[in-house]
């Protein structure tokens, strides 16, 4: 038979398989606790959406659906009420909430705008060799939702979900070629980067929306140019944008107006897939000059 020690031990000697009851361990396992935790409330609240996408339910049917007690139920409930998630019914029954409303809207315009903006992107990253991105606006910054890699020597990295700053870059100065002064003027306000030169930026964007495009020489990341175009819908609104990237060495000023022309083509192109009643030209028009 296996003799069982039942010695203490020393300070310092560590048996596999134990409980370790060192002071550091014991805030790791709250730490994993509180994560699993955290993961089981998200999980349930889920669930509980799925049950009302079915149609309004009352806090006795979201209980015994998710087998959870009438308290915990409604503390869920009310924190998806809260959010916008869920909202109550004149009969106190549980809907679902506009913020679901909004965020289906919201996939719904990114889906189709990747979809539809996807065959463009390409076209340009092989006309022009470089790469090629697709920015939306989010709050004070754009946030790439798709890009294809160029395949020439000198090729611009990214990748997609990155964020770019939106008054120094091309693709977030496309996306604001329509706001009013006053709201550049907010921005510039909110930003280091554009107190700099507030009058100068100002009178620049004024002449980008003019052409329709927008340019960042350098301003953005040293060595980097960008040019960049918005995306309207069939409204008119600037949805997105679209912007190539290349290396400031393969990137003098001519081939930057040949590649401006090239990529407001590809946008409005993109525009009218969207509904925009904008016709454009042909990409393939200036493939000589962009290459």
């Amino acid at each position: 038979m296996q003799e069982i020690n039942l010695a203490p031990r020393a300070a310092g000697d560590h048996q596999p398989g134990r409980l370790s009851s060192d002071r550091t361990s014991l805030p790791r396992a709250a730490a994993r606790l509180g994560a699993a935790c955290g993961s089981q409330t998200l999980l349930r609240g889920l669930d509980l959406l799925d049950m009302v996408a079915t149609g309004p339910l009352s806090l006795s049917a979201l209980s015994t659906g998710l087998r959870l007690t009438k308290s915990t139920t409604h503390r869920l409930a009310a924190a998806l009420v809260d959010r916008g998630f869920l909202a109550k019914t004149p009969r106190q029954d549980y809907a679902l909430g506009p913020r679901l409303l909004e965020l289906g809207h919201a996939a719904q315009r990114q889906t189709d705008l990747t979809r539809v903006a996807r065959p463009w992107l390409e076209r340009l990253a092989a006309v022009t060799r470089d790469t090629v991105r697709l920015a939306v606006r989010d709050g004070d910054q754009a946030l790439c939702v798709d890009l294809c890699m160029g395949q020439g020597r000198l090729v611009v990295s990214g990748r997609v979900g990155g964020r770019i700053d939106l008054l120094s870059s091309a693709l977030g100065k496309a996306l604001l070629l329509d706001a009013s002064p006053e709201a550049m003027q907010t921005l510039l306000s909110a930003s280091a980067k554009g107190a700099r030169d507030s009058a100068g930026w100002l009178e620049r964007m004024h002449q980008y929306a003019h052409f329709d495009h927008a340019f960042d020489l350098e301003e953005n990341d040293e060595g980097i140019r960008c040019v960049a175009a918005p995306i309207r819908d069939k409204t008119g609104a600037v949805v997105a944008s679209i912007g190539v990237s290349a290396a400031a060495g393969h990137a003098p000023d001519a081939r930057m107006a040949a590649l401006a022309e090239c990529v407001r083509n590809g946008a409005e192109a993109i525009s009218r897939a969207l509904g925009q009643s904008r016709n454009p030209s042909s990409i393939e028009d200036r493939t000589h000059d962009a290459a």
